[in-house]
């Protein structure tokens, strides 16, 4: 069982391989080729079956397009605060330090995340603190938070929702990236941005995914 952060972080490491996300050819980040073999790795390190799907492993569609909204407007993100909400492998926060935060978070419940975090800003030479937590619910006065893919779970998009919503009222800067999910509350949202992401069939239904970034009504 991987027990220290330098264990995560080779096991991170040699799982993956440097790839460009299709969207945002700007960055290159330690990716998996396909879902089941890192998958069954993951549970087999762990010790444990049933883990969800190593979310950290993926350039996902939503941040994908957050993370190419945010680069095309660094206006949104300059010299502010940036919280990545349930970041994976980093991508919308390592867009964010590229496109000139003063301060970016990046936090997630999985501590492979948070190594795959660590290593792929080392890549992309940003700076970016990881957080291994669950802050739904917090507020540090966060001037921008960005949440990508985020909508796939009932309880977990619907407690998402109105922590980002919150935020959004008391004046963040609060952008979802998704490709409209089952759970995402479009009737909250309007969008601001829509793009086709390409994506593997490993995990999505079809090779390209129109995602939209939102904002909040």
């Amino acid at each position: 069982m991987i027990a220290t952060p330098a264990a995560r972080r080779a096991f991170v490491a040699a799982n993956t391989r440097l790839l460009v996300p299709p969207l945002v050819p700007e960055l290159r980040l330690g990716l998996a080729d396909e879902a089941l073999p890192i998958w069954k790795r993951t549970e087999e390190e762990i010790g444990e079956l049933g883990l969800p799907p190593p979310f950290w492993a993926f350039a996902w569609a939503g941040g994908q397009a957050l993370a190419r909204y945010v680069l095309d407007n660094p206006d949104l993100v300059r010299a502010r605060r940036v919280l990545d909400f349930a970041s994976g492998s980093g991508l919308v926060a390592i867009a964010a330090a590229l496109a000139g935060a003063a301060e970016v978070e990046a936090s997630d419940i999985d501590a492979f995340a948070v190594a795959a975090i660590e290593i792929n800003a080392a890549i992309n030479r940003v700076a970016v603190t990881p957080r291994h937590e669950d802050l739904i619910g917090a507020d540090e006065d966060w001037s921008v938070v960005l949440a990508g893919d985020v909508s796939y779970e009932k309880d977990m998009a619907e407690a998402a929702t109105d922590w980002l919503m919150g935020l959004a009222r008391r004046g963040a800067t609060v952008l979802v990236g998704d490709p409209r999910r089952t759970y995402l509350a479009l009737d909250r949202l309007e969008s601001v941005a829509e793009y086709g992401v390409p994506v593997t069939r490993d995990l999505e239904d079809s090779e390209i995914k129109r995602t939209g970034v939102f904002r909040f009504r």
